[in-house]
């Protein structure tokens, strides 16, 4: 069985400029990605960096990743991930069974999520696995100037509310056959629950960033 990690960093963002390669930590975004897939080596047989920037392929190639040199075509702002994903398979010549996404706009993950996640996708026979979190807040639709609740009646406590999840982006696992259909997640894939911190980290924003940025360095003072 041969499991890789994809990285996808395409050069272009607009929310924060260079934003896969701003430093984060004291080193540049999507290195803690590759960093988080070197500390699994005993799961993952091999780390691909897709992207279509230059300085992004310099550190990847330092930091001990392969790279996939992204055409532009599949490098715009409306590209689905899976496009990239697709191009690596199609790219590399080795025989795929899993691959691993890590998106490096999400650099923090609990230490042994990986671990338990894929003994949890091997021991289910699972075609795809991905993370999510639940969400405790009471949403509602503005419908006429007035406010309608969803997931909640006027007056309902919120540790009553009906359980809602939302995909936390830390962590995905699908077989490489549904990638070449371009699927990551399937209709049966299993919903792995994190309720942990670092779940609510996907950095899009400047304000995400300054958030990731003390939730790193707290957690580096109480591991210290």
């Amino acid at each position: 069985m041969k499991n890789i990690a994809i990285i996808p960093a395409r050069g272009g963002s607009k929310r924060i400029p260079e934003k896969n390669i701003r430093l984060f930590g004291g080193v540049p975004l999507l290195v803690h990605s590759i960093q988080y897939a070197l500390a699994n080596s005993e799961i993952i047989d091999a780390i691909y960096v897709s992207t279509d920037d230059l300085t992004i392929k310099k550190i990847a190639l330092a930091h001990g990743a392969k790279v996939i040199d992204r055409p532009a075509s599949l490098s715009g702002d409306l590209q689905p991930t899976i496009s990239a994903l697709k191009h690596v398979l199609e790219t590399i010549e080795d025989t795929v069974d899993n691959v691993i996404l890590l998106q490096p706009t999400n650099p923090l993950r609990p230490q042994n999520l990986l671990k338990e996640a894929f003994e949890i996708y091997k021991i289910g026979k699972h075609n795809s696995l991905f993370t999510v979190t639940r969400n405790h807040q009471k949403f509602g639709k503005i419908i006429d100037s007035k406010f309608i609740p969803f997931n909640y009646a006027i007056g309902q406590r919120s540790q009553d509310l009906e359980p809602l999840f939302f995909e936390n982006g830390l962590l995905y696992i699908t077989k490489a056959s549904l990638i070449l259909e371009e699927i990551i997640i399937s209709e049966t894939a299993f919903p792995l629950e994190v309720n942990h911190i670092f779940a609510n980290i996907d950095i899009d924003t400047k304000e995400d960033l300054d958030y990731a940025e003390y939730l790193f360095q707290k957690n580096i003072t109480h591991n210290s």
